[in-house]
């Protein structure tokens, strides 16, 4: 009698735990992807106390035969989330955030990095800690939402630090 009870327990917890298995598998996907697009890992610099911004970095890969764009992002450590562009008019190295968003073309990729194209994290909730992950979420016009997490890397880090080719 107990085996049965016991059979039944673990049935009822597989059963349970079923629904949440793909969710599960997708947030240990690398890279992450939805539909067409993939991403590289990505990454964000550490933060010193009081610093109200910061920025996202990561190579989008358009896998699909018709062009993207990314319209938007948000994140669990800044009230506001844009996306920019870091760009030299007139001899000033200038900021500004991309009102209709980044395209990436069919097949093609956007490196998002230091200096060029970034997702800018606007008054942080808190400093960010050499070492953890903090999560966001991308928007894409024809791929829909993409879960992504960002490793904080050192506080003057120039790339991730990753020996791998985008």
């Amino acid at each position: 009698m107990s085996m049965l009870i016991r059979s039944v327990a673990v049935a009822a917890l597989l059963g349970a735990l079923a629904p949440a298995a793909p969710a599960l598998a997708q947030q240990h996907q690398h890279p992450a992807a939805a539909g067409s697009i993939a991403l590289s890992p990505a990454w964000t610099r550490a933060t010193p106390p009081g610093a109200k911004v910061a920025g996202g970095f990561f190579t989008i890969e358009n896998k699909g035969a018709a062009a993207d764009r990314l319209v938007s992002a948000t994140s669990e450590i800044a009230n506001i989330v844009e996306i920019h562009e870091m760009a030299v008019i007139d001899g000033v190295m200038r900021m500004r955030a991309l009102e209709k968003g980044l395209s990436v073309a069919a097949g093609g990729k956007m490196e998002l990095k230091p200096g060029s194209y970034h997702i800018m994290f606007i008054d942080l909730k808190r400093p960010l800690k050499e070492g953890e992950s903090v999560k966001g979420e991308l928007v894409f016009e024809k791929a829909g939402k993409l879960a992504v997490d960002y490793k904080v890397m050192p506080v003057g880090a120039p790339n991730a630090g990753m020996n791998h080719k985008h």
